[in-house]
């Protein structure tokens, strides 16, 4: 037990003794700028402040010391003195390794703010120089902004005085167009004065002409009306004799033919079998060529697809028509760039036929009425080519019978000795996507019966395709298609043309027909232009933006029926005027009902 209480006793002293040697052996630690933590600092204080009178002014107490020294007494008082001695040192080494770990963890935590320290560092620097590069960045931008907007004030002031400058030179062009038209309305004015002065000169002297004539033809009739009033009546006579006694001789002969039959029975046999063969031969004869000419119809006749030709129904009737398969451009007038693409497009299947080469397949795509059918025609005779036109809307209601026709088309195409171009118009109406729900198990097969005929360039046979709708058609068909034309809505240019055609045609040619028997059938009445300008012509082209072709026309046939609505037959400015107003409102009107009539 005093061995026990002595050994504690012992640690204690030493352990005192330790802690006072390794506060003082402990370093300071310091940052790299030489700081001393405040701990630190208030450690060192504590120690330097010398409270004890017992101690040193170090701040050394010996007390602990003292005790030691009677510890060591103790010891070497006791009946164990080197086991406390060993169990003391290794006590000891084991401080002095908690010791050295303790000063490593804190060289290591010295390194640790050092590593931090160095990274706030590198951390603010890089913070400074983003900064510094946003504040470059910010102020070339706004260098950049001041710039574009000082070049967008030039060039806005540039833009305006160019305005003045074309305002001020459109103003000059229209107070001298205004000025040119005036003076061009004067001598106008003066020579229709003119022309109307010297066409009541022509139409007097005319009327007296005719007067004298009339009156001259008038006296010769009534001369010669009286012998040939007789000459009449002598032959009347003569011709009436003569029937009388060749009716009565036919008679005579008839009824002693019937009385022999009816007399004679053999002949009354004969004559009933006679008549009987008669009706029978005729009969048979009339079956007969009605199969025979059937067959011949289907086999040498134009498909029934066939809505228009230039072979004509049968091989022999094509001699009589193809001096008249093509009119030329006829009533479309096109745009130069595609008309030039058309020429082009003629000249290479002109040369392709005379070199034996595959023919080349089109599609014509546009709004209706702007010529596509016409321009195939003229294709087809520019070529040297036969014309053939279907459509496809009569292809549905064949039903089970249309992969037939299209067969017996092909068939009857191929047979053309100058080569065939087949116009295929509203193509969409059954060439459509296959994949669509409405479309019939008949139109599907129509459609494969085609793509089979059509599957390799032929040597024969120019597909040409006319719709309104090209998304429509089916991928196939459209990989066919060799030659893409679009036919859009004339210019103002082409209307212009367009107009004066069909004034020409329905408006100074009318009535202008010569027919060639008119006994009993007056002339037609020729309509007077008077004061349709060219300026006029070019105002109401000006107004019909976004009318086809075919609706130019119809303008004109209305033109033609408001003159002979009139009571003189004259086609005067007022007119044309009114009824290319009431046409223009008619379209715009057809446009917004079928802009209403669409789903939203």
């Amino acid at each position: 037990m005093a061995k026990t209480y002595a050994a504690g006793l012992l640690s204690a002293i030493t352990a005192a003794a330790t802690a006072t040697a390794a506060t003082s052996r402990l370093p300071q630690t310091t940052f790299s700028d030489g700081a001393i933590p405040s701990s630190s600092k208030t450690e060192s204080s504590s120690k330097v402040q010398n409270d004890n009178p017992r101690t040193t002014s170090a701040g050394f107490d010996p007390v602990p010391l003292e005790k030691g020294g009677e510890a060591l007494k103790q010891i070497a008082a006791s009946s164990y003195p080197k086991q406390i001695f060993e169990i003391l040192k290794k006590q000891e080494e084991t401080k002095q390794a908690e010791f050295k770990n303790k000063i490593a963890e804190y060289q290591q935590m010295k390194a640790q703010l050092e590593t931090e320290k160095q990274k706030i560092t590198y951390e603010e620097e890089k913070k400074l120089a983003q900064s510094q590069a946003q504040i470059k960045s910010q102020m070339a931008k706004y260098e950049d902004e001041l710039a574009r907007k000082r070049m967008q004030a030039e060039n806005e002031y540039h833009r305006i005085r160019n305005q003045e400058l074309v305002k001020l030179q459109e103003e000059s062009e229209i107070r001298l167009e205004q000025a040119r038209r005036a003076t061009e309305e004067r001598i106008q004015a003066q020579r229709r004065q003119t022309e109307k002065e010297k066409a009541e000169i022509q139409r007097e002297t005319i009327r007296i002409s005719e007067m004298a004539a009339a009156e001259a033809r008038a006296h010769e009739a009534r001369q010669s009306e009286e012998v040939n009033r007789r000459l009449l009546l002598e032959r009347g006579d003569a011709e009436r004799e003569k029937w009388i006694s060749i009716i009565h001789a036919t008679f005579e002969h008839i009824g002693g033919g019937f009385r022999a039959i009816l007399t004679d029975q053999n002949k009354l046999v004969v004559a009933v079998g006679g008549v009987t063969a008669l009706a029978a031969g005729v009969y048979t004869t009339r079956e007969g060529a009605r199969v025979i000419w059937g067959y011949v119809d289907r086999i040498l006749g134009q498909p029934s697809l066939i809505r228009e030709s230039s072979r004509g129904k049968y091989p022999w009737s094509g001699m009589f028509s193809r001096a008249n398969n093509g009119k030329g451009f006829g009533d479309v007038i096109l745009h130069p760039s595609l008309n030039k693409r058309i020429a082009q497009l003629a000249s290479a299947t002109a040369n392709t036929k005379e070199n034996q080469a595959p023919f080349r397949n089109v599609l014509f795509y546009g709004p209706p009425g702007t010529g596509k059918t016409m321009v195939a025609r003229e294709l087809a005779h520019k070529s040297g080519l036969d014309y053939a036109l279907m459509t496809g809307g009569d292809v549905a209601p064949l039903g089970s019978q249309a992969v037939t026709k299209i067969h017996q088309l092909f068939d009857w195409a191929k047979k053309s000795n100058r080569g065939l171009l087949l116009f295929i118009d509203e193509a969409d109406a059954f060439l459509c996507e296959r994949n669509k729900t409405y479309m019939s198990e008949a139109q599907r097969s129509a459609l494969n019966a085609l793509l089979f005929r059509t599957g390799d360039q032929s040597k024969d046979i120019v597909l040409a395709l006319a719709t309104n709708r090209p998304g429509d058609l089916d991928s196939a068909v459209a990989d066919r298609i060799d030659e893409v034309l679009e036919f859009p809505l004339p210019g103002e240019e082409e209307r212009f043309k367009l107009l004066k055609l069909y004034l020409d045609k329905y408006i100074a040619q009318a009535g202008s027909r010569k027919s060639g028997f008119s006994l009993f059938k007056a002339n037609p009445q020729k309509i007077e232009i008077k004061g349709v300008t060219d300026d006029i012509i070019k105002e109401a082209a000006a107004k019909t933006n976004g009318f086809s072709g075919r609706e130019i026309a119809k303008l004109m046939a209305s033109v033609q029926a408001a003159v002979y609505g009139s009571d003189n037959c004259v086609l005067d400015a007022s007119l044309f005027r009114e009824v290319v107003d009431y046409k223009v409102a008619e379209h715009q009107q057809r446009i917004k009902l079928a802009a209403s009539d669409k789903p939203n």
